[in-house]
């Protein structure tokens, strides 16, 4: 039997629902394969026709869930903001269920989660840190930095905007250098290198 949907109050079908898993497969693969593509040949020399061939797809397909080679670019940047950001929150809440009060902890435990997860998705990390990106893929990092900044301040009760900057700028450059670096090893020792000096540092 169909039952109602609430938003639209018509009747959803097994039809519609398969549908619907079809197109989010669809999408799904799409994404996987832009993402094997812009990591393999870079945004600016990757094709269209390359990523729908890869997902085996059609082209009308791909523009019916993307704009266009930058939709599909920047859907990867914010699905990988959205686990990091995911990965961050979990690590602060889990030191604080262990009774961590201090900022400055609650900081590191953060920044170790953030590291991890570039190194779990190196080469993701790596693709929008190269500078091979859509127009204006810049304004976006900047603007996301300062979103960056700011929720690092909301662990800092009180008016310290130098330390956050100095923090913020200082977890900025370990990614940079553990996404870039071709050896996973040296990575994961540079990361806890960085995230022991940066616990050394005296709050103002």
């Amino acid at each position: 039997m169909a039952t109602m949907s609430s938003d639209t109050e018509r009747p959803v079908t097994k039809a519609t629902a398969r549908t619907s898993e079809r197109g989010a497969a669809t999408r799904g693969a799409l994404l996987a394969a832009a993402r094997e593509t812009f990591v393999t040949s870079g945004f600016a020399e990757a094709g269209v026709t390359d990523v729908v061939a890869r997902a085996g797809a059609s082209v009308g397909s791909l523009y019916h869930h993307f704009s266009g080679k930058a939709d599909l670019y920047l859907t990867l940047f914010e699905e990988f903001q959205a686990r990091q950001t995911q990965r961050t929150k979990q690590a602060v809440q889990t030191a604080r269920a262990d009774g961590e009060t201090d900022p400055m902890r609650l900081f590191i435990a953060g920044a170790r989660a953030y590291l991890e997860g570039c190194l779990d998705e190196r080469e993701l990390a790596a693709l929008f840190l190269r500078g091979d990106g859509p127009p204006g893929f810049e304004i976006i990092m900047r603007d996301r930095l300062r979103q960056w900044a700011k929720r690092n301040a909301a662990l800092f009760e009180g008016d310290e905007g130098a330390l956050v900057v100095v923090l913020t700028g200082a977890l900025a450059a370990a990614v940079s250098e553990v996404a870039l670096s071709e050896d996973e090893t040296a990575s994961r020792r540079l990361a806890e290198d960085v995230l022991g000096i940066i616990g050394q540092i005296q709050r103002p």
